[in-house]
């Protein structure tokens, strides 16, 4: 006959003593506590594979594993038994599993996704989208296992986003993390992307352009202007001016070197490096790009030339002028005006499209290269040097007499495109 074997108790559990050597207490169906000389009272069930070999389970110690769990232990491992499973086996790969989730966090993966991509970035691009992981989802999901992350836990981020009115940032976390689960599907680290069940769960944001008055507006524009015009420091009046004339985008001017400056043969060319497209990791558009100032605008480097000549940037930074300036003086002269929100750097570009076209009846592509846009076919970079460099010329000139002219009231209308084509 079998063994009767007595199941064990916490009290009888409790009660057994270490010995000069470790012994067992059985309970049953394979399941025992071994005492260990130390007084370590530890889970062990003993089962036979399915070549008849006898193998061994820890189940973990007494107290932290109770004498329930233990035996709910063992019956789950008598059921892979029964189903051909070795249960050892089974527990070396949970374990392993669970290891490999805990090292694919969203962060580690988001951080492994945003080193594959430097190559194709600009230093502050990276830099910016790694900083608003870090304020913004990492410290909500970032310990947790990327594949065990679902929608609506990706939902709750956003929406802690879209509850400081930040709209437009909790969609670009959002293209940002399906960019990160992409990735690591990709690696073998997820299985699903759920950023795109998301649509239609966020809050609408308003698509639009940057504010801009139009030719309509650029009398009492004008007028705002002259009125605080006196109070303004010259470095920043003058970049103010520059900005109406010149409609280069904001950055092209206020990080502009002294050395792209000739005042002797009144040339002012950007290096393609500092251009928006000379910018890109990946095909840049290495075309210098000519501004071509109006005799007003030389006029204003000169004054500037007095002041801040001495130093590498036609704007330094006040508190450190190894350093260019930023757009803060421009953006602070508009709310000074009363345009907060009406009007902004990059608002000039629209504002000299709306006028040289539609005023002054020049062409678009040739506004366009002005405005260093792409010329969208193969001979673009080559038309733009070989034949609109004295037609863009003439019009910058136009333009700044357009806006004289506007300051004092007067309404302009006139084809200046022909003139400048004859």
């Amino acid at each position: 006959m079998p063994k009767i074997v007595v199941p064990l108790s916490d009290k009888s559990i409790k009660n057994a003593k270490p010995r000069e050597k470790a012994y067992k207490l059985a309970d049953g169906g394979g399941l025992y506590l071994e005492v260990m000389p130390t007084g370590a009272k530890l889970w062990r069930m003993k089962f036979k594979q399915a070549n008849g070999k006898e193998s061994r389970l820890a189940f973990g110690a007494y107290d932290e594993v109770s004498l329930l769990d233990a035996r709910l232990k063992r019956e789950a491992a008598r059921k892979q038994v029964a189903a051909g499973v070795d249960p050892g086996q089974a527990k070396r790969i949970d374990k392993q599993h669970k290891a490999t989730a805990a090292a694919n966090t969203f962060e580690a993966v988001a951080r492994e996704w945003h080193a594959n991509k430097l190559e194709s970035w600009q230093p502050r691009t990276a830099a910016n989208i790694i900083h608003r992981l870090e304020v913004d989802i990492f410290p909500l999901i970032g310990k947790h296992p990327i594949a065990q992350i679902k929608a609506p836990v990706i939902l709750d981020v956003l929406r802690q986003i879209e509850k400081r009115g930040a709209l437009d940032m909790a969609k670009r976390q959002g293209q940002v993390c399906g960019q990160i689960f992409r990735y690591a599907i990709a690696s073998g680290k997820a299985d699903t992307d759920p950023v795109p069940s998301l649509r239609g769960a966020l809050k609408p944001t308003t698509n639009g352009h940057h504010a801009a008055i139009t030719a309509d507006d650029l009398p009492d524009f004008l007028r705002a202007f002259a009125k605080i015009e006196g109070r303004m420091f010259v470095p920043t009046r003058v970049m103010f001016r520059l900005m109406m004339m010149t409609f280069v985008r904001t950055s092209e001017l206020t990080e502009t070197p002294w050395s792209e400056i000739d005042l002797v043969n009144e040339s002012w060319v950007i290096d393609w490096h500092r251009m928006k497209m000379g910018k890109k990791k990946v095909k840049p558009r290495k075309v210098n790009h000519h501004v071509f100032l109006p005799r007003q605008g030389w006029d204003l480097l000169r004054e500037l030339h007095e002041i801040t000549g001495g130093n590498t940037y036609l704007f330094p930074n006040q508190r450190d002028h190894t350093k260019p300036a930023t757009n803060f003086g421009i953006l602070a002269a508009l709310k000074r005006m009363g345009y907060a929100g009406k009007m902004t750097g990059h608002g000039f570009r629209s504002l000299a499209m709306g006028v040289i076209k539609e005023r002054m009846g020049y062409r678009h592509e040739v506004v366009d290269r002005q405005l260093s846009h792409a010329s969208g076919d193969a001979y673009g970079e080559a038309y733009d040097r070989a034949l609109f460099l004295d037609e863009r010329r003439v019009m910058m000139q136009q333009y700044a007499d357009y806006l004289d002219a506007a300051a004092g009231g007067k309404v302009i209308a006139g084809r200046f495109g022909k003139t400048a084509q004859n």
